[in-house]
């Protein structure tokens, strides 16, 4: 083989005028920052500012007296305990009508793609006071056997258990754009069709598949609906007061309209416990990427 001298002297001359060429600074990103900077102002001003208006009860004195007196009030705990319960509850149900519902129009309906992401968009055109009248409607009367007088389901609006039902029913749907877009995102992040197809021709039936293969790669997805589904949950008034229900949303609301001080020390202590129970569920569930499963 025949060397090109001309060829081999450009090259060499390219290799030491990169030699000789100083190394790119680096820029810092000053405009990112500034809108983090803003970003996160906008969020932590408002909750600052609630905190230090709860500090203000005594006159003339910083203190945790409205802490106090809103703490022993018996009835917050109880509030409280009930809305993060039916909040657990609605990211359960959420779940579970969301991830197999997408993971079916991902592989086998994907004409139906748009009209589900109409259906999962109606909580946004129809108001809650709506969706809890109806529940009311339709469920203050009692489900009887065709042409009997057997009650097959009693009014569920009569008792406890079964207004948590049209509860959690009714939270639902309100969390379903945010729980199935979330899962719909993941999904799309992840090729469910290869990982269906390599779990199928090892045997798996589709309980592993969508226990031990989808869930796991749909965590960080799952995490990020829950956290939406959970805040909406335990701030909601609409729906929890017209079902008469002792949840903290209607507590907070009605303690506002006769006091000042507790409400703001309330909301401060809802949205850092609110975080705290979103980082537990973060540590339960290893904070492991949506990959894990595909391994």
């Amino acid at each position: 083989m025949i060397e090109d001298p001309g060829f081999q002297q450009e090259v060499d001359r390219l290799a030491a005028a990169s030699a000789n060429d100083p190394k790119p600074k680096k820029t810092f990103p000053v405009w990112s920052w500034v809108w983090y900077l803003l970003g996160a102002l906008y969020f932590i001003l408002p909750l600052y500012a609630t905190f230090t208006f709860s500090l203000e009860m005594k006159r003339d004195t910083l203190g945790f007296l409205a802490f106090e007196k809103a703490f022993a009030d018996k009835e917050f705990w109880h509030t409280f305990g009930y809305s993060n319960l039916v909040a657990l509850l609605t990211i359960l149900v959420s779940a579970l009508l969301s991830i197999p519902t997408a993971y079916w129009i991902r592989i086998r309906l994907p004409q139906a793609r748009r009209i589900v992401e109409f259906i999962t968009l109606l909580p946004f055109v129809i108001p809650a006071i709506i969706l809890v009248f109806g529940l009311i409607r339709i469920y203050s009367s009692p489900f009887n056997i065709p042409f009997t007088d057997i009650t097959l389901i009693p009014p569920l609006t009569n008792f406890r258990v079964g207004t948590t039902i049209l509860l959690v029913a009714g939270y639902t749907v309100l969390a379903l754009p945010y729980m199935y877009r979330s899962v719909d995102t993941g999904m799309r992040t992840i090729d469910v069709a290869t990982l269906t197809e390599a779990a199928q021709s090892l045997g798996a039936d589709w309980k592993i598949i969508m226990l031990r293969i989808i869930f796991p790669n749909l965590r960080s997805a799952l995490l990020s609906g829950a956290l939406l589904t959970f805040a909406i949950v335990v701030g909601e008034v609409t729906i929890a007061s017209f079902l008469g229900v002792p949840a903290f949303g209607p507590y907070l609301f009605l303690l506002g309209q006769h006091r000042a001080y507790e409400p703001a020390a309330l909301s401060f202590t809802s949205f850092v416990l609110t975080w705290m129970a979103m980082g537990l569920i973060q540590l339960v569930t290893g904070g492991q990427g949506q990959t894990t499963g595909a391994h």
